[in-house]
């Protein structure tokens, strides 16, 4: 997003933050209760406790995924058809509210007061779970603005099932954020196509004259001091 501040729809965007926050907190909280402290009982105390309900799961990620559909097709968004930055500001408003729920239930629940793996996890939680997110809204809001409106609501929901397990058994087991980033740095080659989609074309125009510009004056610094 740095690399094209200035060329899309950052008040938008911004909106977008806010609105995730909001949505990121109800959603945080609900998963909070009906997934991950179930799923805590469950790894602590073994077969007599309950299994978090793979429907609540299911039907928490659609929520999610439609709530971001219903905000990604709003008429300021539409209009400037900035649907995969929107995405990306909205996604990482909900993964940051998201980890904090979740970091702040793990230190409540950590008997120990300080380790190494108290710090790796969460680094991670504040690092991986807003960026992971934002992939995904980013990538929703790009299939929407190809008008796969509706794919992009079940695609989305698969992938947030996926990242949720992922990221509970990650806290008990710190290997799967291995796997969290290995996924993370498959997808992160494509998120700049996504992003691009998003920018208006006379927008493109200057930007690409601008780091021509900025090219040739490298070029040129870099002549100059071989000279030298």
């Amino acid at each position: 997003m740095t690399k094209y501040a200035g060329f899309y729809d950052l008040p938008t965007a911004w909106n977008q933050i806010f609105w995730g926050i909001i949505v990121g907190m109800f959603y945080a909280t609900f998963c909070d209760s009906s997934l991950f402290m179930p799923y805590v009982e469950y790894a602590n105390n073994g077969d007599g406790a309950k299994i978090p309900h793979p429907i609540s799961l299911l039907l928490l990620a659609l929520m999610l995924s439609i709530a971001v559909h219903l905000l990604l097709r709003r008429e300021r968004v539409r209009k400037g058809g900035s649907h995969p930055t929107s995405g990306w500001a909205l996604g990482l408003a909900i993964g940051g509210m998201t980890a904090m729920v979740l970091i702040f239930r793990y230190i409540q629940l950590d008997d120990e007061i300080f380790s190494f793996k108290m710090v790796l996890t969460i680094a991670a939680l504040a690092i991986l779970t807003p960026r992971c997110e934002a992939m995904i809204t980013a990538h929703q809001g790009y299939m929407m603005l190809n008008g796969k409106k509706w794919g992009a609501v079940i695609r989305s929901t698969a992938w947030r099932i996926a990242l949720l397990t992922t990221i509970y058994y990650s806290i008990f087991d710190p290997f799967g954020w291995i796997f969290i980033g290995s996924m993370m740095m498959i997808v992160d080659s494509k998120i700049e196509d996504w992003i691009w989609a998003s920018i208006p074309k006379p927008a493109r125009r200057r930007l690409r004259r601008i780091w021509a510009s900025n090219e040739r004056e490298k070029r040129s610094k870099g002549t100059i001091g071989e000279e030298e």
